[in-house]
């Protein structure tokens, strides 16, 4: 062997297993303690922050993203791209509500069914006086 080979670096596993049971325990004592802070929305903040925290740590070293050159970026552009114009191309039907929303399966002001009106033409029991 040469002294031309690099040498190849090994990430902190262990250290990285303990970083992550340590944000693990921070967000259990985050929600132990929720009524130190002052709402719901700010123990969203704080255990969604350590989410981030612990997302990172897995998708930089036990997903090697640390470690790869910058090709990653040219595959991560077509999911990229499908991701903002999935929900772009979805808005007009599922964001804007352009349709009725009392459709005919489900009227809000649905009266109660008797069984009366089968068979008679739909004029029910007022029909037959």
């Amino acid at each position: 062997m040469t002294d031309s080979h690099e040498t190849h670096h090994h990430p902190p596993y262990g250290f990285i297993f303990v970083l992550l049971i340590g944000f693990t325990l921070l967000s259990c004592v985050a929600d132990i303690m929720r009524d130190a802070l002052p709402s719901a929305l700010a123990l969203a903040v704080v255990v969604l922050a350590i989410s981030v925290m612990k997302a990172t740590c897995v998708m930089l070293y036990f997903m090697h993203l640390k470690f790869e050159r910058a090709w990653k970026y040219i595959l991560l552009a077509p999911t990229t791209i499908l991701a903002i114009g999935l929900p772009l191309a979805l808005l007009p039907d599922v964001g804007v509500h352009y349709y009725d929303i009392d459709v005919p399966q489900n009227p809000i002001n649905a009266h109660a069914f008797d069984g009366s009106d089968i068979g008679s033409g739909g004029g029910g029991a007022e029909a037959a006086h």
